[in-house]
C-alpha cells in the first residue's frame, strides 16, 4: 500500500522559510520521480516542483525557481521542499505526489502524471 505522508507546513512571514519533508513507504521509491505540487483556496493545483528518481534533474515551477529547492534522500524514502523568501502568493496546500508508471523515473509537470498523493500540508504566509 503506497503512503505519502507530508510534513512541516506551518504559518511563517513573509520572507520566512519552512522546510517540508514527505515519508513515503509501500512502493520503490528510489524508482520513481516525487514532486510536491499545491493548491491555494479557489484554484487549480499546480506543480511546484519535481526530482528524478535519482535526485540529478529538477524541475521548477517559474513562480518558485530560486526560491525553493527541491530534494530526495532515497536511502530515507523521502523527499523535501526547501522554501525560502516566502510570499503570501505562496499560500496553499502542499501535495507530495509519486509519478505514475509511464515513464516512471522521469520528472513530470502535470498533476496527471502522477499516481499516488499525499494529503496534503497547509502552508500559510502572512504579509
Amino acid at each position: 500500500q503506497v503512503r505519502l505522508s507530508e510534513s512541516g507546513g506551518g504559518l511563517v512571514q513573509a520572507g520566512g522559510s519552512l522546510r517540508l519533508s514527505c515519508a513515503a513507504s509501500g512502493f520503490a521509491f528510489d524508482n520513481f520521480a516525487m514532486g510536491w505540487f499545491r493548491q491555494a483556496s479557489g484554484k487549480e493545483r499546480e506543480i511546484v516542483a519535481c526530482v528524478n528518481w535519482d535526485g540529478g534533474i529538477t524541475y521548477y515551477a517559474d513562480s518558485v525557481k530560486g526560491r525553493f529547492d527541491i530534494s530526495r534522500d532515497n536511502a530515507k524514502n523521502t523527499v523535501y521542499l526547501q522554501m525560502n523568501s516566502l510570499k503570501p502568493e505562496d499560500t496553499a496546500v502542499y501535495y507530495c505526489a509519486a509519478k505514475g508508471s509511464e515513464l516512471w523515473y522521469a520528472v513530470g509537470r502535470s498533476p496527471a502524471d502522477f499516481a499516488s498523493w499525499g494529503h496534503g500540508t497547509q502552508v500559510t504566509v502572512s504579509s
